[in-house]
């Protein structure tokens, strides 16, 4: 407890599911996830990562890859900045059965209390010669990242940013559903601000993407 008997930390739970994806032309797929976030930011419950089972489609031809993932963990924190993000790895087999990556995305965590949809595009990198990538293909050892964690690292609405030279391609969408409840924000100075575009403080300008927090004085 801060001073005075007032929380010296904010919490943040987050709750919901990834509900499904949609992957045209691909069957069989299944997601893992991870959280990722700031050094200031420490899980007190819940999972962290978790993976999915085999999702098969239906006879009809645009049917999602239904998952409906679990997803349930709680933060706590002094600080916004770091605010947690959700990474996802899609795999799937290849036309040899190799298990291949099919898609990469990540999203921040919604800021604002309450249920959020959101759906990510996501992406593969790509062989950079027709060489690399026919035998990518033949013997099932497609680019991929060592760890997927580097796609949170991205800056700005470009995805992915890290590293800045890898060639990737778009690849489907992925549906999940949050819902989120913080505790202590507001005395600990923390708003949230829906209609603010910036992260504003009452002293020197802060750069951020966390759009949706304002930060005042306690007096």
């Amino acid at each position: 407890m801060a001073a005075g008997g007032g929380p010296d930390v904010f919490l943040v739970s987050v709750s919901g599911e990834i509900e499904s994806g949609q992957f045209p032309g691909l069957d069989e797929l299944y997601c893992k996830f991870c959280f990722v976030y700031g050094q200031d930011w420490v899980p007190t419950a819940g999972l962290e990562e978790g993976i999915s089972q085999i999702a098969c489609r239906s006879d009809a031809a645009a049917a999602a890859l239904v998952w409906n993932l679990p997803l349930d963990i709680t933060f706590k924190s002094t600080n916004p900045w770091g605010w947690p993000q959700i990474v996802l790895s899609v795999y799937g087999p290849d036309v040899f059965g190799h298990d291949v990556v099919r898609g990469y995305g990540a999203v921040h965590v919604p800021i604002e209390p309450g249920r959020h949809i959101r759906t990510l595009p996501m992406f593969v990198p790509e062989s950079t010669s027709r060489l690399q990538k026919f035998t990518s293909w033949f013997t099932g050892r497609r680019p991929e990242f060592t760890d997927p964690r580097v796609v949170a690292q991205g800056e700005g609405a470009a995805r992915p940013s890290i590293p800045s030279l890898t060639r990737v391609r778009s690849q489907g969408f992925v549906t999940i559903s949050f819902n989120v409840v913080t505790k202590d924000m507001t005395k600990l100075g923390y708003e949230v601000t829906p209609i603010s575009p910036t992260l504003f403080h009452k002293g020197p300008s802060l750069n951020s993407t966390f759009p949706q927090i304002s930060v005042f004085n306690i007096t």
